[in-house]
């Protein structure tokens, strides 16, 4: 749901938690770890690994708070595109400087949501290995400290009904970590400050996600296959 000039709404972003609870937790078995480590009210920014396109859903469906998430333009296509914009999520043009989306995610933050990033920009490895500036922009520019999510379990086995899917009724780990400003305390916002947040949250997150996957027992079954 967006507002008269075009900007997401909290009330849109609340009916898609509605949703993301039941479409998740009916699919799957989501263990859901640490949300008590995210800010109950503020601007808070939800950076989590991308590996499988159920990571955005699982994470509106588990956080303890309706989230705004920065989704690529490709996917509003047919009935998805009133449909997402329905639910409170922003659409970013990856092409070029998006004014608009930049406008709104900044907006969301100055009004104490919650703003969901997935760092590395596009679907991946899902470890955080290559994270683009905007995180460090908008955590910056927005006042707002960064939550990891570390979204595992996703990627280990394909379903035998729908093979893109993972098996329904399967286990699904989200992680939060320790919130974290990622600023230097100085209030600079230039090139130069932006690219060391750039690798002062890469080491927050790259830490998080290993942490994570020791927590979960991820990691020996990592190490296995």
């Amino acid at each position: 749901m967006s507002d008269a000039t075009g900007a997401p709404t909290l009330r849109g972003a609340a009916v898609g938690r509605t949703i993301g609870i039941g479409l998740m937790y009916g699919l799957w078995k989501p263990r859901v770890l640490g949300a008590w480590r995210v800010p109950a009210a503020g601007p808070v920014i939800l950076a989590v690994n991308h590996s499988h396109n159920i990571d955005g859903p699982m994470l509106m469906g588990t956080a303890p708070r309706p989230v705004h998430f920065l989704i690529k333009k490709e996917a509003f296509v047919g009935p998805l595109d009133p449909f997402l914009h329905g639910i409170g999520q922003i659409e970013v043009d990856r092409t070029t400087v998006d004014r608009t989306a930049i406008g709104h995610a900044l907006g969301v933050l100055a009004d104490g949501g919650a703003l969901g990033i997935f760092p590395e920009g596009t679907r991946g490895e899902g470890d955080f290995a290559s994270l683009r500036a905007g995180l460090a922009y908008f955590a910056v520019r927005g006042g707002a400290p960064i939550v990891p999510v570390a979204v595992l379990g996703s990627t280990e086995r394909r379903g035998r009904l729908i093979r893109g899917l993972p098996p329904l009724r399967s286990r699904v780990d989200v992680v939060f970590g320790d919130a974290f400003d990622a600023s230097a305390g100085d209030g600079r916002r230039t090139r130069k400050a932006l690219d060391e947040a750039t690798l002062r949250i890469q080491a927050k997150l790259t830490a998080h996600l290993e942490s994570a996957k020791r927590l979960t027992g991820r990691w020996a079954r990592l190490d296995r296959t």
